[in-house]
Order: C-alpha cells, then sequence, then structure tokens
C-alpha cells in the first residue's frame, strides 16, 4: 500500500517521519517485498515532482512485525547527524507493548546480554555477558490494564535487535501475537502489539525539541488503548 499523506508524523526539509503499518519492512530483504524506505522515497519523488528520484537515509528501524514512528533522513547531512544522535543515545524513544501476563513489579530496568542468529533471525538473553553479546538495557512501567490485557510502557536505553520482544518475554511477559518469543499464537496479520509510541530528540539541523507521536493502529484491538 502506496505512502499518502496520512501516514506523515513529522517533515521538514531535513527529515521525514512515517506511522509504520506492522508488516511493512524498513529496508530490502530476501522476500522481495517492497520495503518502506522505498516507497517514502516514491512519496517524496511524486510529491515533490522529482522525476530523478529522492535521497532517503534509514536512521533506524523497527521489526517488520512493529507499527509506529520511523524517521528517515531526506539529506545526507541530517543522515550522519541523526546517525550521531542514535548513537550517542541522545534519543527518547518510547514504546506501548501488550502482554497477557501480569509483570511481578509495576516498574523495572531490565538489564541482558543478547546473542543474535542471524541464520534463524532469533535472539537469545543472559543474564552475564557471553562471548558475542551485546549489553541491553529498558526501563518500563504497567500503564493500564484493559480486559484481560496489560499495557506496558517500555523506554529502551539501547538499540538491539528485537530487544523489548525478548527481555520482556524474559520475566514470563512474551507480546501478544508474538509466537517467536513465547506468546502461545501468532497473529494471523504478522502483528505483534508493539508500538513505537513516540521519538524526541534536538533537531540535528535547527536545534529545536521534536516530539514525534505515533496515533496507534485501527485493527480492531489497539484502539480500546488508545485514550490511555
Amino acid at each position: 500500500m502506496p505512502i499518502t499523506d496520512n501516514d506523515i508524523l513529522f517533515e521538514d526539509n531535513h527529515l521525514i517521519a512515517i506511522n509504520k503499518r506492522a508488516g511493512d519492512i524498513v529496508q530490502v530483504d530476501e522476500t522481495g517485498d517492497e520495503p518502506l524506505d522505498e516507497q517514502v522515497k516514491k512519496y517524496i519523488a511524486k510529491k515533490y515532482n522529482k522525476p530523478n528520484g529522492a535521497f532517503l537515509g534509514v536512521v533506524h528501524r523497527l521489526d517488520r512485525p512493529v507499527s509506529g514512528v520511523i524517521l528517515f533522513a531526506k539529506t545526507s547531512k541530517a543522515l550522519e547527524r541523526m546517525n550521531a544522535v542514535f548513537k550517542n543515545r541522545e534519543v527518547k524513544k518510547t514504546y506501548w507493548a501488550v502482554v497477557k501476563n501480569k509483570p511481578e513489579k509495576e516498574s523495572a530496568t531490565l538489564v541482558h546480554w543478547l546473542v543474535k542468529n542471524p541464520q534463524k533471525n532469533v535472539v537469545s538473553y543472559y543474564n552475564t555477558e557471553v562471548t558475542g553479546s551485546q549489553r541491553a538495557e529498558l526501563s518500563y512501567k504497567v500503564k493500564a490494564k484493559v480486559g484481560d490485557y496489560y499495557l506496558l510502557e517500555v523506554d529502551p536505553l539501547t538499540g538491539r535487535s528485537h530487544q523489548i520482544r525478548v527481555q520482556l518475554s524474559s520475566m514470563g511477559c512474551p507480546i501478544m501475537g508474538d509466537n517467536k518469543y513465547g506468546y502461545p499464537r501468532g497473529s494471523r496479520k504478522g502483528s505483534i502489539c508493539l508500538h513505537a509510541r513516540r521519538l524526541q530528540f534536538i533537531h540535528p539541523v535547527k536545534k529545536e525539541p521534536v516530539n514525534i507521536f505515533a496515533k496507534l493502529p485501527v485493527d480492531g484491538f489497539w484502539e480500546r488503548f488508545e485514550d490511555l
């Protein structure tokens, strides 16, 4: 499905942010499906009448089954500067996750060492450092209970592959629909209930605070959490 104005959360001459749909891939992979960066390039080229195409730099990534805020750079200078912002952890990322099991603690900080198996695209966690591992840290709090489900607000300090998914699963709270990390069944739509809700940083060129907020998916389930 092509990108439209309704998908745009933020745009200026330097950056563009999209409310990613669950199921979209950010960059090309072995599936051959059209990636989000190509869709955004087409959107920009059409909107600004650029027959030779548009520059677009991928600043960070979201897993395919995850929805929410994703940021791209529209110039090479903005890409270079935003890469530094993310590398230096000068960005605050806030996610919402829905789980079935109640966490033991209302809020906590989780620290693990993660190892990715690229062949299986699965991440394993360890409580102490092991060979080839990367340190992962996040904090969470229980934001609400709606029906049989708990809504967690998650702030990852690091940005490791599958980090939130595997760390929440480590405490017995796999994300709804995430059968890769312990939820009993997957979603027929190929989505999991993990949404990148907010992205906050200082603009790399204008030096102003930027606060990008993504509405929850309209899918018959997430709507019950939107007003929380």
